[in-house]
């Protein structure tokens, strides 16, 4: 019988793929993230929060910044890289952000997609939600509660750390306490992804109805401004999906494995895989988030054609200049490609999301 129970106890984890492969995807997902939030956050934080859909986008951007900054502890952690002190710092602070900016993500991604059906479904119907002040408290609040959830992981992650061969798991660090708020977290965490999930397959299937309407009413032939919209609803929910729906999928069973004792050592070990493999997908959110923003915020996308056709402009500027102290023939050398995003450039003056 304890023979039995050491054997389940002692079930190490195959660590030779997560210590090699995934530090190198998540080294690259860092690098890409980091330059396409920065990118997104120096934009969107010279625009004025006008409406609820920027206050919310710019509260996405923060939450990827952060969950961006947690994944380098991440990349160490897992590639055994400095001492077992490490692994416990990012079990107890660093997975833990990592995790909450991602659910905080989630829930403001949902409330962007009833923003647009309130705005596009019922456009002459005065809500609350679209008002600038509350969105703002509706964004601090979901902020407040989510880190307060989250603290209960930090606190109860307080047992002495046993390293087994120089390797830590982050379940040894929870008493019973610890793994049982754990555990009811997780499925806490599950609601909110489902839940947010329905919503916006509600909201975005009815923003294509009303589309869909406005066209046959209006009987325009633009074809093509009806392709566009079903592949920003397309984008939007399936980005959502199969970002996240894998992981939530895997969740569970590898909660059960951390919290409860016994069951199959090989069957652990594949879910365990699965688990890390899913929570890479997820984290590739983090990059996709910035297609959203140019999909679905013009004023995002033209800010962004503005500053880059200013860059453009100037390159051009001084190509012209240096051209003018050239003889003559050589005039003719500017580039179609410029003309046309200085064109472009003086094209997207209005800001209008």
């Amino acid at each position: 019988m304890n023979a039995t129970v050491n054997a389940s106890k002692e079930c190490d984890r195959d660590t030779s793929v997560t210590s090699v492969i995934f530090p190198v995807l998540y080294s690259i997902l860092c690098i890409v993230a980091l330059v396409l939030n920065s990118l997104a956050a120096w934009i969107f934080f010279r625009i004025p929060s006008s409406t609820t859909f920027l206050v919310f986008l710019k509260n996405v951007v923060v939450a990827d910044l952060l969950m961006t900054l947690t994944i380098p502890i991440k990349i160490l952690s897992d590639a055994g890289v400095g001492f077992w002190q490490l692994r416990a710092f990012h079990c107890r602070f660093s997975a833990v952000l990592f995790y909450i900016t991602m659910y905080i993500s989630i829930l403001l991604l949902g409330l962007i997609s009833l923003d647009r059906y309130l705005k596009i479904v019922k456009p002459f119907g005065k809500c609350a939600l679209q008002k600038v002040r509350v969105g703002q408290r509706l964004s601090a609040a979901i902020w407040v509660v989510m880190l307060s959830l989250a603290l209960p992981n930090v606190i109860l992650s307080n047992q002495p750390p046993k390293p087994s061969g120089g390797k830590l798991k982050c379940s040894s660090m929870k008493g019973e306490a610890g793994k049982l708020w754990h555990e009811g977290f997780n499925y806490f965490c599950q609601v909110i992804f489902w839940g947010t999930f329905a919503l916006m397959v509600f909201c975005y299937t009815f923003i294509s109805k009303k589309v869909y309407e406005s066209y046959k009413t209006s009987k325009s032939k633009s074809h093509a401004a009806n392709r566009r919209t079903k592949a920003k609803v397309f984008v939007v929910v399936g980005v959502f999906f199969v970002c996240f729906a894998p992981f939530h999928f895997v969740r569970v069973p590898y909660t059960l494995t951390q919290t409860r004792d016994g069951g199959d050592c090989r069957a652990k070990k594949a879910i365990y895989i699965a688990k890390e493999t899913t929570l890479w997908l997820s984290a590739t959110n983090v990059c996709l988030d910035p297609l959203i923003y140019v999909f679905l915020c013009r004023v995002f996308r033209k800010r962004l054609m503005t500053t880059f056709c200013k860059d453009t402009q100037e390159s051009s500027k001084s190509s012209l200049t240096h051209m003018e102290m050239s003889p003559m023939d050589h005039t003719t050398r500017l580039s179609h490609n410029d003309t046309s995003l200085i064109n472009q450039c003086t094209s997207a003056s209005s800001f209008n999301c």
